[in-house]
């Protein structure tokens, strides 16, 4: 079998990500996609990696992986080419899959597990889409639009908790501190105004005042009030804090018991990351941010973080993923997967959580699984008692829709 063809998909309306399809002499084809720069992204695959892998055996993913990794290696080996190496790999798994009529699950190893806990990321169907709702973020949405969570939780997080709840989703992830950051980004939207200081200045994330504080915390005594124990909660920081800020943040955090910390700071300072592990009861989690097995090795060895996230689209591929996984369990320490993203990346992350014995969570947008991924995918994954039940389907366990090409938004790009 051979590569004869790598296909591209963008579409104008899903600005931040990029569909991949690698097309073979057999007539099986690899679908994959990724996030963020997707001109960038696009660029690298068409000029760089469609000459290494044209013509070559699919199912040599160990060795494409080394040869195009070995390629970007020298500038450090992140950014738009492991992104665009991470939804090529994955694409070859697909291929893989297919080509034995199994799931990706079962050729990386077999099942350690029938289903993953899911939590839902309290996004919306606008969120990263900036051609609709304005800002790209849904902020500006309707208060009690159908699964418009990013309002819900900056409005009333106890009744968004409970409509989980009556899913049987028991995980929700918020960020009401990105909010308080930066007023002048965030009061002028609908939804937001008046719920800040005007005089007040922004500091960048190296201090909060107590009224911010006090602001930001809202959400998660009303998650509590409403429900108790019975919702884990995740707090996501997008990396935008500094150390004292992160500290304050996380004592003022304790009382609510959150499931996770995640990325109060950028993930590139590991002494910093340990320091603010070691100052708070609640597990910190670090991060999709992170690539390869080499970025995430000095946090397992310093003892920088309770739980590792992976983004199998960001990090590297299935391939990087499965060895991420693996370096985490030597040092005791569970995996959450990461999408927020696209959905042949929850697709990935769903395989590998079934098939990792020490993956925890796996993590969706019930926006996007009910909204936006139907657009775009057949056999869209379904949340069953808040889990994802093991794919059955050979391969990764879905195809781009076909009309999906002909969209009028559509740019389709194609190496042969």
């Amino acid at each position: 079998m051979k590569i004869t063809q790598i296909e591209t998909i963008h579409l104008g309306d899903f600005p931040h990500i990029l569909f991949v399809a690698i097309h073979t002499d057999e007539g099986l084809v690899g679908y994959s996609d990724t996030f963020y720069m997707t001109d960038a992204m696009r660029a690298y695959i068409h000029q760089f990696a469609a000459p290494m892998l044209l013509g070559h055996d699919p199912l040599a993913i160990e060795l494409h992986w080394r040869r195009l990794y070995e390629v970007i290696a020298h500038i450090a080996g992140k950014g738009a080419e492991i992104r665009a190496l991470s939804a090529i790999d994955c694409a070859l798994w697909d291929i893989f899959g297919q080509a034995v009529n199994q799931p990706v699950w079962q050729v990386l190893g077999g099942a350690t597990r029938a289903r993953i806990r899911t939590y839902n990321t309290c996004g919306g169907p606008h969120y990263g889409r900036p051609t609709r709702g304005g800002s790209g973020y849904g902020a500006d949405a309707e208060i009690g639009a159908k699964y418009e969570d990013l309002v819900g939780f900056m409005t009333d997080a106890g009744a968004l908790a409970q409509d989980l709840l009556s899913e049987g989703i028991t995980g929700m992830k918020l960020w009401p501190f990105d909010f308080v950051l930066d007023p002048d980004g965030w009061a002028n939207w609908k939804n937001f105004k008046g719920a800040f200081d005007p005089k007040r200045v922004a500091i960048h994330g190296h201090s909060i005042s107590r009224a911010d504080l006090k602001l930001a915390l809202r959400p998660f005594q009303q998650i509590r009030d409403a429900v108790g124990d019975k919702m884990d909660i995740m707090v996501e920081g997008h990396g935008f804090w500094s150390l004292p800020a992160a500290k304050t943040i996380a004592r003022a955090l304790e009382p609510f018991e959150p499931y996770w910390l995640e990325d109060l700071m950028r993930a590139d300072d590991v002494g910093a990351l340990a320091e603010l592990r070691a100052s708070t009861r609640t597990p910190l989690l670090v991060s999709e941010y992170l690539t390869t097995r080499y970025e995430y090795k000095p946090v397992l060895e310093k003892n920088a973080a309770d739980i590792i996230m992976i983004d199998p689209t960001w990090a590297g591929g299935i391939t990087e993923s499965k060895k991420i996984a693996t370096m985490a369990e030597v040092y005791k320490r569970p995996v959450a997967l990461h999408d927020c993203t696209g959905p042949f990346t929850l697709l990935a992350g769903i395989h590998l959580a079934i098939n990792c014995t020490n993956a925890v969570i796996q993590e969706s947008v019930r926006a996007y699984l009910r909204l936006t991924y139907p657009e775009l995918i057949t056999d869209v994954p379904v949340v069953r008692d808040g889990h994802f039940d093991a794919p059955t389907k050979a391969g990764i366990g879905a195809t781009l829709i076909p009309d999906v090409r002909q969209r009028p938004d559509a740019t389709v790009v194609v190496s042969k």
